[in-house]
C-alpha cells in the first residue's frame, strides 16, 4: 500500500500547497539498496574518549569522510557523539551542546547516533544519572530532526568497546537506508561476540534461514531481503496460503513448506524439512501470526485462544524444539515479530497486545539459552506498516496512524525485513534478548 500523501507534498504543486498551508510534509526517506554508500556526506565524530579516537580510526578505515571538528556550513551526513564515559550529568553540556551547533548542518535523511554505557545499578547515583540522561536526552532530539533524519543510541555494556564487532555492525545499520524507520531507539550490545562479514552486501552468506508466515506481507518482505543478503530460505505458511507461497518461495530460490505452526510437531517438521533439504539450520524468524480484535468486554474463548496459541505459544513449543536439537547448536539466530502493541497497548487487541508483549517476555528469558552454544535471540517491534491489514483501517483512523510518529508516515515491510536481517547476522552476535521497534518513533509507549 502507498502513501499517497507523503508522495504529494514532496513535488510539484502539491509539495508547494503543503508547504503554504503548514501542513505536514513527511519526508521521502532513504532506504537501503545495493551498491549505494553507507552514508551521504560526511561523518562528524565527537567526543574526546579514546573510543572516540579508536571509533574515528575504524570509520576511516571503511572510507568515510571523517570529521573530528565540526566545518560551519558544511552539509553533513551524519553525527556520532561518543558518550562512553560520563561519570555525572555535567558531563553531558560540552558534547550535546556541540553536536547542537551542528544540527542545521545535517543533510536530507541524515543520522545521529549516541554511543553510551547502560545506567547500571552498580554505578555510582551521579555516573547512572548521566548515563539515563542520555536516553530522555536522544529520545528528545529524535522528535525535533527533519527531513527523514534520525537520531538512535548504542549501548555497550561494560568492558565492550566502542570497535567491537556488535557495535561497529550497530552503527553500521543505523548509519544505513537499512533503518530508515528506526528512530529514538537503543540497541545494546551486551557482549563482545560477534564477526563482521567478508562481503556487508551479503552477510547472511551461507546461512539457511526460515521463516514462518512467509506467503504475503512482512513475512514476503523478510524472504526478500534475507535471500538478498545470501541466505538460503524455508519458507513456511498455512495450506490456504500455498499458492502465494511457493510463488515466493519460486521468487527466492527457496523451498517451500506448508504447516500449521500451531501443531505439536511443527518445530521438529521444520528442523527436518531444512536438514533434509538444505543439511543445516542456522536462522529462524517467527513473522507468523494473527488478529482476532474486539474489545474485552465482548472477547470469546475463540478470539482469545487463537491469537495466543499462534502468536506466542506455537513459537514456545518450536523454540523448545530447536534448542533440544543438535542441528540448531553453531550460533544459532532467532528473531521474533513482537508489536508495538504489546508495548503500548491498543484499544481493542487486549489478545493481541498480550500475546506480542509475550513475545518480548520470552526474549528476554530465552537469551541466555541461546547464548550457551554462542546464538541470540531478539525481538522486533512494528508499529504502522503499509500492508494490506492496514489499508482495511478506516481511512480517518489510517491516517492518524501514519502520522502519529516523528517521521510522520508509516514504515515499509521492507523497514521490518531490513532490521530482521541485522539481527540475524553473525554481527549481531553480541546483541542478545533486545526488542528494537520499527516505528518511525511512535509518540506514544515508550
Amino acid at each position: 500500500m502507498t502513501d499517497k500523501y507523503t508522495t504529494l507534498v514532496n513535488q510539484g504543486v502539491g509539495k508547494t500547497i503543503a508547504k503554504r498551508l503548514g501542513l505536514p510534509q513527511p519526508a521521502v526517506l532513504r532506504r537501503f539498496k545495493p551498491g549505494q554508500p553507507l552514508v551521504t556526506g560526511p561523518v562528524l565524530v565527537q567526543g574526546n574518549t579514546a573510543g572516540a579516537d579508536e571509533l574515528a580510526a575504524k570509520l576511516l578505515s571503511w572510507d568515510l569522510d571523517v570529521r573530528r571538528h565540526a566545518v560551519p556550513r558544511e552539509k553533513l551526513g551524519a553525527i556520532i557523539l561518543v558518550l562512553d564515559e560520563l561519570t555525572r550529568p555535567e558531563d553531558l553540556e560540552k558534547p550535546v551542546l556541540s553536536a547542537a551547533a551542528s544540527l542545521r548542518d545535517l543533510g536530507p535523511s541524515a543520522r545521529v547516533i549516541t554511543i553510551s554505557r547502560p545506567a547500571a545499578e552498580t554505578a555510582s547515583p551521579a555516573q547512572s544519572a548521566a548515563r539515563q540522561g542520555v536516553d530522555g536526552f536522544l529520545r528528545s532530539l529524535a522528535k525535533e530532526l527533519r527531513a527523514g533524519a534520525t537520531a538512535n543510541g548504542i549501548v555497550l555494556a561494560e568492558g565492550v568497546q566502542s570497535t567491537s564487532p556488535s557495535a561497529l555492525a550497530a552503527l553500521r545499520f543505523f548509519l544505513s537506508g537499512r533503518s530508515a524507520f528506526v528512530d529514538g531507539q537503543f540497541l545494546t550490545v551486551a557482549t563482545e561476540r560477534g564477526h563482521l562479514p567478508p562481503d556487508f552486501e551479503k552477510p547472511l552468506a551461507g546461512k539457511v534461514a526460515v521463516v514462518t508466515g512467509a506467503a504475503r506481507g512482512i513475512g514476503a518482505a523478510i524472504a526478500r531481503t534475507l535471500h538478498r543478503d545470501g541466505a538460503t530460505l524455508v519458507l513456511v505458511d498455512i495450506p490456504a496460503a500455498g499458492d502465494h507461497l511457493a510463488a515466493v518461495a519460486n521468487e527466492v530460490r527457496g523451498t517451500a513448506l506448508q504447516l500449521d505452526i500451531s501443531s505439536p510437531d511443527a518445530g521438529q517438521r521444520i528442523i527436518d524439512h531444512a536438514v533434509q533439504r538444505h543439511g543445516r539450520l542456522d536462522i529462524v524468524i517467527h513473522n507468523a501470526g494473527i488478529t482476532r480484535d474486539k474489545l474485552l468486554a465482548n472477547m470469546d474463548h475463540g478470539r482469545w485462544a487463537s491469537v495466543l496459541n499462534i502468536n506466542i505459544a506455537a513459537q514456545l513449543r518450536i523454540n523448545e524444539a530447536l534448542l533440544a536439537s543438535e542441528h540448531f547448536r553453531n550460533s544459532p539466530r532467532i528473531v521474533s515479530v513482537a508489536s508495538t502493541s504489546g508495548i503500548a497497548g491498543n484499544r481493542g487487541q487486549t489478545n493481541y497486545a498480550a500475546s506480542k508483549g509475550g513475545v518480548m517476555g520470552m526474549v528476554r528469558a530465552s537469551a541466555p539459552l541461546l547464548a550457551v552454544n554462542g546464538g541470540t535471540i531478539n525481538a522486533v517491534a512494528p508499529g504502522f506498516i503499509e500492508t494490506d491489514m492496514t489499508a482495511r483501517i478506516p481511512f480517518a483512523v489510517r491516517e492518524v496512524g501514519r502520522r502519529l510518529n516523528s517521521l510522520q508516515q508509516g514504515g515499509q515491510p521492507s523497514d521490518v525485513a531490513e532490521a530482521i536481517a541485522f539481527l540475524a547476522s553473525d554481527a549481531a552476535g553480541g546483541i542478545n534478548g533486545d526488542v528494537l521497534r520499527i516505528c518511525g518513533q511512535n509518540l506514544v509507549g515508550a
